[in-house]
């Protein structure tokens, strides 16, 4: 199945006075690119986050928020500076006896100064981690089949688009079938025209036939364009777990190659029609597929 990469999930876990939030947001990107915002306390278990995302989630631009408030006991660890609090300590004293005053110092009033006091998650703490864990897999299988929808309709029109394309390239090919019974009959009047007769030499004649039939041979591009769309359509019907983005983005350039070919090698106003046609919907179909994951 198609996935879009464009998606929203959140999720909530209230538990024993912990309180989490998970969201996440992506959107279009050459590769996986995933960014986590969340409080310092948690910082430790930032690579088993990604990884978990990564399971399901294989490119896009993914920018997750995380917000935890522990009002519990469980899984705090209190550290305490004392390198830093015997310098604010040493520095106190010095302007107290500078300054002539009382270096009544508290150890109250120490743990308030910047970065002597840090409370933060013991990373071994599995009760923490595991609910963490069921949070983020609940926002992620929310925005996982937020994708699949979004990517339900992006096949739809995938597959309306291409068949439109195959119907033109089916017009092309009974066309330039005849170009050539067109060419013969207009080189011959044109040349009866010029030598002022009714006798054409049918060797010379038979010769500028093979040279304008190689010249203007379609046959080729047709047989590997049709091929290209046999493929898109199977890839886009049998993608089951796996990312095409990257497959079809491949597929739609190719196309344009044979398509660019056949416009310059095909001498006919119906045919250049029906080329422009082709690459217009092949330029809808590539702006779509940009989206794909």
């Amino acid at each position: 199945m198609i996935k879009s990469m464009t998606g929203y999930g959140k999720a909530e876990l209230n538990i024993e006075s912990r309180e989490y939030q998970v969201e996440i947001k992506s959107v279009n990107h050459r590769y996986a690119d995933i960014n986590v915002r969340m409080p310092r306390t948690l910082i430790g278990l930032e690579e088993i986050i990604k990884k978990q995302i990564n399971e399901k989630i294989k490119r896009g631009k993914i920018d997750v928020f995380i917000t935890f408030e522990n009002n519990s006991q469980e899984g705090k660890i209190v550290n305490i500076n004392q390198e830093l609090a015997n310098i604010y300590i040493e520095e106190l004293k010095k302007l107290a006896n500078k300054e002539k005053i009382l270096s009544d110092i508290q150890v109250i009033d120490i743990a308030r100064l910047p970065d002597v006091l840090n409370i933060k998650i013991d990373d071994n703490d599995n009760k923490i981690k595991n609910e963490l864990t069921k949070v983020l897999e609940e926002a992620i299988n929310k925005i996982y089949e937020m994708k699949e929808i979004e990517g339900e309709k992006i096949a739809e029109d995938l597959t309306k688009r291409i068949i439109k394309i195959e119907e033109k390239i089916k017009e092309i090919s009974k066309k330039s079938s005849r170009l050539i019974e067109d060419y013969v009959v207009k080189l011959e009047k044109r040349i009866k025209e010029i030598l002022k007769t009714e006798e054409v030499d049918e060797t010379r004649l038979a010769q500028e036939v093979v040279i304008y039939a190689d010249k203007c041979s379609i046959e080729e591009e047709i047989t590997r364009l049709s091929s290209h769309i046999f493929q898109f359509k199977n890839i886009i019907n049998n993608s089951e777990k796996e990312t095409i983005g990257k497959k079809l983005d491949f597929l739609i350039q190719e196309m344009n190659r044979e398509t660019n070919t056949i416009g310059s090698k095909a001498n006919n106003l119906e045919i250049t029609d029906a080329v422009i046609d082709i690459k217009t919907e092949l330029e809808d179909i590539r702006e779509q597929v940009q989206n794909i994951e």
